[in-house]
């Protein structure tokens, strides 16, 4: 995933809704109750970890049992340092006492408590590029020191690996045609960061790195589920003796009760807010639904730009929401204009916004019907939404706008399906289309023909849009 492109937009809960979320997962609510259970006799080693013999009257606090209830509750206490819930008063005696940040979770505002949330999943995640208790025993030598080497484990590598994988879950929960708020298969995640994308059939060896991808990556689910960031059903005790098989009985056809026996994970409510918080921390570009709300127009339409469409739509009807019609139609149209290469796709972006405006846009519109670059966008609006008197375009102004729209669909959707069909329509219902629209002014229309050069099936079609390329990018003196 690289941090050059942004990435598609995320519709955000409430923050108010989010920090209640928060206060109710397990984790950070057992911290919180930890951090107020700890008084005058409460003693820690060096590292601030609660010393064992106080650990099962943490965990009768918690209200845990079993064999792994001391180290759910060292696991709670741990978070509760780190998130400044409980502070170190003594490291010579030992000694504790409330933290700073307790009282932000009683006392604080929404934003706050998701802070110190964030504060308990770095945690969380720090632990979870850990290797597991059994490899460290393994990798003990006789004196009782953990000989690092006999681990293979990279730190930065494997913390590196797990935010790839959460990446590519926030982007698959984001993207237009992705799962949403349903749960993804643990092992198309696996895959996603091990396959690359142009193998035909996955080798043996490639199958064994999934495998063995799907196995840490159920382990660090299971850690980052009682923190709130995931919903997890883990991988089916049954197949965890056949790991290896869990790869390779996975071709496409299984259905779908088969997979979630492989383990599956979604992102929650929760959980998109932290990634978006940390992919933003990491300076990759991350906008969410409503961000553009309170800008202006041109924030808007170059905002959305890259935006898929359902997700333009929901942002242009919160920027809509907020002002009158009229005047947002006008600011709508005063951004579109600009012959620089954003200018086609901020007019498309235009015209679509004010597909969303009632018949109160009129006069807008009519006052841009001269306008070289908004002339032929509002003769369409006036014309779809049913009024009368609309003069008709000139000959110029047609091709112009033709160019316009299909350099706009070139840098919305690249060489999509779509445009292709447009590029073969134009051709069809145009005789004379080439010979004209090389000599059409717009600064876009060498690109736009070569464009359609490269999409038009037809050969000869192909080479006169070619042609008309060349002689429009010679016009330019280019």
């Amino acid at each position: 995933m690289s941090d050059s492109s942004p990435l598609p937009p995320v519709r955000l809960h409430p923050e108010a809704e989010l920090a209640r979320d928060a206060l109710s997962t397990p984790l950070l609510s057992r911290a919180a109750r930890l951090a107020r259970w700890a008084g005058p006799d409460t003693r820690v080693d060096a590292g601030g970890e609660l010393v064992d013999e106080q650990l099962p009257a943490a965990a009768e606090e918690l209200g845990l049992s079993g064999d792994d209830a001391a180290a759910y509750a060292g696991e709670a206490w741990r978070v509760a340092v780190d998130t400044g819930l409980v502070e170190v008063a003594d490291e010579e005696a030992g000694t504790v006492a409330p933290g700073a940040d307790l009282a932000l979770l009683t006392g604080g505002s929404p934003h706050d408590v998701l802070a110190v949330w964030l504060g308990a999943l770095e945690t969380v995640l720090a632990d979870a590029s850990v290797p597991d208790l059994e490899d460290l025993v393994d990798a003990m030598d006789e004196g009782g020191e953990v000989d690092f080497s006999q681990l293979d484990w990279d730190p930065e590598a494997e913390a590196e690996f797990l935010d790839g994988v959460l990446g590519n879950l926030y982007l698959l929960t984001t993207s237009e045609d992705g799962p949403g708020d349903g749960p993804v298969p643990l092992p198309a995640l696996a895959a996603s960061m091990i396959v690359p994308s142009d193998m035909g059939e996955p080798t043996n060896d490639v199958l064994e790195q999934v495998s063995d991808a799907m196995m840490r990556l159920d382990d660090q689910f299971r850690l980052l589920d009682p923190v709130g960031l995931v919903e997890y059903q883990p991988v089916d005790e049954a197949l965890m003796a056949d790991a290896e098989g869990a790869a390779e009985e996975l071709p496409a056809g299984v259905d779908d009760t088969d997979v979630s026996r492989y383990g599956m994970v979604r992102l929650t409510p929760l959980g998109l807010y932290g990634m978006r918080a940390r992919l933003l921390e990491a300076g990759f570009e991350a906008p969410a639904v409503g961000d553009l709300a309170d800008k202006g127009a041109d924030a808007l339409l170059d905002g959305t730009a890259t935006f898929p469409q359902t997700a333009a739509r929901t942002e242009t009807e919160l920027w809509l929401a907020r002002r009158e019609p009229l005047p947002a139609a006008r600011e709508l149209l005063a951004a579109a204009r600009g012959s620089d290469a954003g200018g086609p796709l901020r007019r498309l972006r235009c015209q679509q916004a004010l597909s969303l405006v009632g018949a109160e846009a009129e006069p807008a519109l009519r006052e841009v019907l001269d306008d070289p670059e908004l002339g032929g966008l509002a003769r369409v609006w006036l014309t779809e939404a049913g009024f009368g008197d609309v003069p008709a375009p000139s000959q110029d102004l047609v091709f112009w706008l033709t160019v316009d729209t299909v350099a706009a669909q070139l840098a919305a959707e690249g060489n999509s399906d779509e445009l292709r069909a447009l590029v073969e329509g134009l051709a069809a219902q145009h005789s004379g289309f080439f010979a004209a629209a090389w000599r059409v002014d717009h600064p876009a229309a060498a690109d736009v023909l070569e464009a359609m050069g490269r999409l038009h099936p037809d050969k000869k079609v192909a080479k006169e849009a070619r042609k008309a390329a060349f002689k429009a990018r010679s016009q330019q003196g280019g």
